[in-house]
């Protein structure tokens, strides 16, 4: 049994599954941990004293502390086999470094892993020379669909890619960096090609940036803006020889429309209705834990990591600081 120190006891660190029935799936660290049966939470870490002894009684937590100073003083390095960071943003440079004091076997932190990409890029290395992986969650990675379609896109199963194009909000670093994540997956590295207008919707250090990308092999990539006042959006529209493949509602919906011939002008091709497919988003968090799981137990890749999500936070500081 893999022991879990949990560090932030907010909504991705077990709200959204506190009062959340145990037939869906779980979206949360502690839901898919206590689900996946091969870990215990061991102990917590969070500073409001309410909301800790609120997690404790939830998720049968035996041990909370105030910081992770206060863990260091109680157990020895080893004592935790997985640390999960759930803090906020600001917090996970010095939590990465303290939990790396801790000699966990993997570190598993919410995104983005620190504001800047210097940050970033320091503790990827010192996670690297301290021999302790760092899984990163961006949580598409781990969706059953996207990994089929990844690979379906690969082995050309849709023709070539004509472009793509992302829509989304709330920031280009706090969502954009999933979209463009998801996009080197798909399509892999990509290069800026022009960044426009910075739109302050949410965050008031992270506009949320329109922007046109290509991938190496020279397909249009463009990123669309929406407004987060207005509703949350995280949509991608994918065209190739064969289909047009639309994610909608963050991955909970798919609608695949295909190449046909035209029934009414000879010689024509078109694109039929359609079908809409329901989406796999809500098994990743589930998917991720038993990634993290074959990992320790039997070496598996890791599918999100500290160099993945690095390479999307690179472009997305780029976007944010050529916006216009």
């Amino acid at each position: 049994m893999h022991q879990v120190l949990i560090v932030g006891c907010g909504n991705i660190a077990g709200g959204f599954d506190a009062d959340r029935s145990t037939s869906l799936p779980p979206l949360t660290h502690a839901g898919a941990f206590t689900r996946h049966g091969g870990f215990q939470l061991k102990a917590c870490v969070e500073p409001d004293t309410e909301r800790r002894a609120a997690y404790m009684r939830r998720w049968g937590v035996a041990r909370g502390f105030d910081d992770m100073a206060a863990v260091a003083a109680a157990h020895p390095p080893g004592a935790f086999d997985v640390i999960s960071l759930c803090s906020p943003t600001a917090a996970h440079s010095s939590q990465i470094d303290a939990a790396l004091a801790l000699r966990p076997k993997l570190i598993f932190c919410e995104k983005p892993v620190t504001p800047t990409v210097v940050q970033t890029e320091a503790l990827v290395q010192r996670c690297a020379a301290a021999g302790v992986p760092l899984a990163v969650n961006h949580t598409r990675r781990w969706a059953p669909d996207v990994q089929r379609l990844a690979d379906e896109l690969k082995t050309g199963a849709w023709g070539s890619v004509r472009s793509a194009v992302g829509t989304y909000n709330k920031g280009v670093l706090n969502n954009g960096s999933h979209l463009v994540d998801l996009l080197h997956l798909l399509l892999g590295p990509m290069s800026l090609q022009f960044a426009g207008a910075a739109l302050a919707d949410h965050w008031p250090d992270d506009p949320t940036v329109p922007a046109l990308l290509q991938t190496a092999s020279g397909v249009p990539v463009h990123l669309n803006t929406a407004h987060a006042a207005d509703c949350a959006v995280f949509e991608l529209q994918i065209i190739t020889a064969t289909a047009v493949i639309v994610m909608e509602d963050g991955g909970l919906q798919w609608r695949v429309r295909r190449v046909i011939d035209s029934p009414h002008f000879r010689g024509y091709r078109v694109l039929d209705p359609g079908e809409r497919i329901a989406g796999e988003y809500l098994q990743a968090t589930g998917r991720a834990v038993a990634n993290l799981h074959q990992h320790l137990t039997n070496g598996q890749a890791l599918a999100s990591t500290g160099d993945t999500a690095l390479a999307a936070q690179r472009l997305c500081d780029e976007i944010r600081r050529k916006a216009i």
